[in-house]
């Protein structure tokens, strides 16, 4: 089977492909690829969120239990 090639404009949610006015296909845009200075830009960031939390005397365990009862509670609250 040989592909047809087509141009598309730049998108960062899917488009819907058809043939007269019926849905045939759905184009679905990939990431792009991070960037160095990306990359970087998040290792410091988690470095940066490491030395808070050692500074709080807590680990990331202890952190995500409380966000869960947070939320839990929150829920409750709610309903």
């Amino acid at each position: 089977m040989r592909a047809t090639k087509v141009g598309i404009r730049k998108s960062k949610t899917p488009v819907a492909i058809t043939r007269h006015s019926a849905t045939i296909g759905i184009y679905v845009p990939t990431k792009p690829k991070p960037s160095k200075a990306d990359l970087e830009g998040l290792r410091v960031d988690k470095e940066k969120k490491q030395e808070l939390i050692a500074a709080a005397w807590t680990t990331e365990d202890e952190l995500m239990e409380d966000f869960k009862k947070l939320r839990h509670d929150s829920r409750m609250e709610k309903s």
